[in-house]
């Protein structure tokens, strides 16, 4: 056993929710300690839409609670990660024998007031015969519906909550599993004895009072296998899969298709140069950790887009596809599509070593599923401060939320040398830290060595030394999406590098 202290709240599961939970709790005075047994952010938190929204086709299913609660932080995570999240304007082709215009227009005013939206523009209606959003689409469509949500970088939000909660004194281990968890008593208190193992195979034992299950797809086998209890909840395994394509209208805004088959999918702006289209919604059953995208769903993504835009989309443009399992309570619904995003906390409170078991949940509310669970812990335990993570901005978050061009030019300004792709890129990445980062450099020179078209060692450094990052996999598809832009024979640079600095390889995944 490491020490005889135990921390207040050990948290399994870095993905968004548990290092939102982490973040939380360190933030308010507990001491926190995370195990994720891959790399943070590697299983459902970087497989998703990438979108900050209340989730529209919800209120079809009478989720006015969810919708609400996910429109009203909307704002509040652009406020506090203006570099990662900005602003977008989602268009609704009124598609004449899918739903009706009224029934679109009545469940877009619901989401324009539904949620305090303060700076994000309210709904319009737009003339598809001359506005310009039409001109990639087949000249089918008379009206469309313009609406706001939001843009995430889904893997960067997660890390940098693990980041925030590191600075803040937790523990933070990554590509630790948790093999068991079991109650013991100290000092005449019963608290949770829990062994973790290391990627290199190395076990230790970690004491600590509240025990939060957030492994999301991987809930149950850690209740079954570690835990060695069944608390009588169940999860259902809901498989999304994305695909990107090259680059297939200009305008920054995104289309939202409505489908025959009563599902919707997104076609979003993507990386700058590509198109990103998706989501499918299926039940899974398999290990979540070997989910992939199928011919099927590929096939189904293409021709669903392909009903709207004017210029076919075939499998043979996907230049790159991903798949994750949404871990959902299971309510019982028929349809993967209708089953609830609502969170459940299941609660043992048992003599001191009490456990919390998260089901569901989705990227818009994991701040406030946050609150929930630590709201649970200060009815075990004696609250050691409130609500804060409304405010605190993520680190590299702290500028105006309105005010990300100003940083871009801030930083081209301080570093001329700087390309302007490069700069931009560096501030929706890194927002105020990519100063850090380049500290004194004062040439191309200075940034180490290149492994790729505006990206060298100095941010490769960064993302080791700050952010986990330990292979290639890590560092090109989750902490940057470098991997669409190198080369492999860049890649294999890469990995040369890392293998030169005693990190070691992993797979370049494109699925």
């Amino acid at each position: 056993m490491d020490n005889d202290k135990p921390f207040d709240v050990f948290v399994i599961g870095g993905g968004i929710n548990g290092c939102g939970i982490a973040r939380d709790a360190v933030g308010r005075g507990y001491s926190v300690c995370l195990a994720e047994m891959n790399d943070f952010a590697s299983g459902t938190s970087s497989g998703a839409t990438k979108l900050i929204h209340g989730g529209l086709r919800y209120l079809e299913h009478y989720e006015f609670r969810l919708v609400r609660e996910a429109l009203m932080e909307r704002e509040r995570l652009w406020e506090i990660a203006p570099h990662i999240i900005w602003p977008l304007r989602f268009v609704l082709p009124i598609h004449k024998g899918l739903r009706p215009a009224w029934f679109l227009r009545l469940g877009l005013f619901l989401y324009d007031y539904l949620g305090g939206r303060k700076l994000l523009p309210a709904t319009k209606t737009l003339n598809m015969q001359t506005d310009e959003v039409a001109d990639p689409l087949k000249p089918l469509y008379t009206r469309a519906f313009e609406y706001s949500d939001a843009w995430v970088n889904d893997a960067r939000m997660v890390v940098l909550n693990a980041r925030d909660a590191a600075n803040r004194g937790a523990t933070i281990l990554s590509r630790t599993k948790v093999v068991a968890a079991r109650r013991i008593q100290l000092n005449g208190a019963e608290v949770w004895n829990i062994t973790v193992q290391t990627s290199n195979g190395e076990t230790r034992e970690i004491l600590t009072k509240v025990l939060v299950n957030v492994a999301g797809p991987w809930v149950d086998k850690v209740l079954a296998d570690a835990v060695k209890e069944d608390d009588g909840k169940r999860i259902r395994l809901v498989q999304g899969s994305h695909i990107v394509v090259k680059k297939i209208f200009d305008h920054d805004k995104c289309y939202i298709f409505q489908n025959a088959d009563n599902r919707i999918i997104f076609a979003i702006p993507y990386e700058e140069d590509y198109t990103l289209i998706g989501t499918t919604d299926q039940d899974y059953d398999g290990d979540p950790s070997a989910v992939k995208i199928s011919d099927v769903e590929t096939s189904y993504l293409c021709d669903a887009a392909s009903e709207y835009f004017a210029t076919p989309i075939v499998p043979e443009q996907v230049i790159w596809a991903y798949s994750a399992v949404r871990p959902l309570m299971d309510d019982g619904t028929s349809e993967a599509q209708e089953a609830t995003r609502e969170y459940v906390l299941s609660v043992q409170k048992n003599a001191g070593a009490s456990l919390i078991s998260v089901y569901g949940g989705k990227l818009t509310t994991y701040r406030k599923l946050s609150e929930s669970v630590l709201k649970t812990i200060e009815e075990i335990y004696e609250p050691r401060g409130g609500s804060w993570t409304a405010t605190a901005p993520l680190p590299g978050g702290d500028f105006p939320k309105t005010k990300f061009e100003q940083e871009v030019e801030k930083l081209k300004k301080k570093y001329s040398f700087l390309n302007p792709i490069h700069a931009r890129r560096l501030v929706r990445l890194y927002g105020t830290i990519a100063t850090q980062m380049l500290g004194k450099a004062k040439s191309e020179a200075d940034l180490g060595q290149q492994f790729g078209e505006n990206f060298y060692e100095f941010e490769v450094t960064h993302l080791i030394k700050n952010e986990w990052a330990m292979t290639t996999e890590d560092i090109l598809w989750r902490r940057t999406k470098m991997g669409l832009r190198l080369s492999a024979n860049e890649v294999k640079i890469l990995d040369g590098y890392l293998i030169k600095k005693g990190i070691g390889i992993s797979k370049n995944s494109r699925t």
